[in-house]
């Protein structure tokens, strides 16, 4: 018998998440039977769409019902393995969602190798992050030297991967971001070629002086106001690729728009939405291999912004939607 804690969704948000939209649980675990394990939670990832699973109606998965915990991958160690394929004391991911333990079967679990890695980076630029940014760049946006890229949320941990791979593939890239800070980081540390603050600068007066001759790929976490004046400036047979749309994740009214569609048959270019999902384990093989020999390589950084403590994990997830975290955004829950 473990004692466990877990946080679960208590009540479906109207706009911002805020703290009593959460409660903490705690639970008596089971031992795992035959096939199962016992994990401890040493990171969680707090992730965007996690806001989209918390609001009722239709999406591209399942919404989270009152008191269900809250969806989301770990890493963590097995420390009670009834398995034949996973020993205790290995790293592994699971899909555990905000808990402390979590008792899964072996075909759930992915063992983790970290002797060349941080285990921390499973839950980003190697993990669900990494590989959104790698296949929607590469798979929908195809980059091609010399093309102008333009990245929303680039100082995120999507963002910021795409413009460093863009700019591997030759590509001029040009990052939005919500402070300067934000934006040395993403100019002088990732080198990316220009960044936007959106929240000082004139978003459009930026854009023409930057894209002069249109922009070929662009990639979408945002939504909103820098979406409809990147589509004003798309170049000839231009890719639009929709990661996400965080502007619009806290709204409580739909917002009206985009009403400039218009520019697609003007431009003949294409807009296409992503899951990372529908990628398949052989792709993100492949991807994970480019991406970790980058990172050796020096062509490939990446920042975490790290909180100790699984009792801020609420207070933690409303950073995603004020610009307050700055890079990919983990829960630390334990030590080794």
């Amino acid at each position: 018998m473990i004692n466990n804690q877990y946080w679960a969704m208590s009540s479906h948000p109207e706009g911002m998440p805020k703290k009593d939209n959460f409660k903490l649980v705690n639970e008596i675990l089971e031992e795992p039977q035959f096939g199962q394990v016992l994990i401890k939670t040493l990171f969680l990832t707090l992730d965007p769409y996690m806001r989209g699973r918390m609001r009722p109606g239709p999406s591209y998965a399942p919404g989270l019902k009152k008191d269900e915990i809250m969806t989301g991958e770990i890493v963590g160690i097995v420390e009670i393995s009834n398995s034949t394929k996973i020993p205790i004391g290995s790293f592994v991911r699971a899909r555990s969602g905000w808990t402390k333990y979590s008792v899964k079967s072996d075909s759930e679990v992915i063992i983790l190798d970290h002797s060349s890695s941080r285990i921390s980076t499973y839950l980003g630029v190697l993990g669900m992050p990494g590989l959104t940014a790698y296949h929607g760049l590469l798979e929908i946006g195809q980059p091609k030297a010399g093309e102008t890229l333009v990245v929303s949320a680039a100082s995120g941990a999507v963002g910021a991967l795409v413009g460093q791979i863009g700019k591997i593939n030759g590509c001029r890239i040009i990052g939005t971001v919500g402070n300067e800070v934000k934006a040395k980081y993403i100019t002088e540390e990732l080198g990316f070629d220009y960044a936007i603050n959106y929240k000082k600068e004139n978003i459009e007066e930026k854009i023409k002086d930057f894209c002069e001759n249109g922009i070929d790929i662009y990639f979408d976490n945002v939504g909103g106001e820098i979406t409809d004046v990147v589509l004003n400036n798309l170049a000839y047979k231009a890719r639009v690729i929709v990661c996400g749309q965080i502007s619009q994740y806290n709204a409580i009214k739909t917002p009206i728009g985009p009403r400039n569609l218009w520019s697609l048959i003007r431009t003949q270019s294409k807009i296409e939405g992503m899951l990372v999902s529908e990628y398949g384990d052989k792709k993100n093989q492949v991807a994970l291999k480019r991406i970790s020999k980058w990172i050796l390589e020096g062509k490939v950084k990446y920042k975490e912004d790290i909180i100790e403590g699984f009792q801020n994990a609420p207070d933690a997830f409303q950073k995603l939607f004020t610009g307050e975290n700055f890079g990919k955004l983990l829960i630390k829950v334990d030590d080794i």
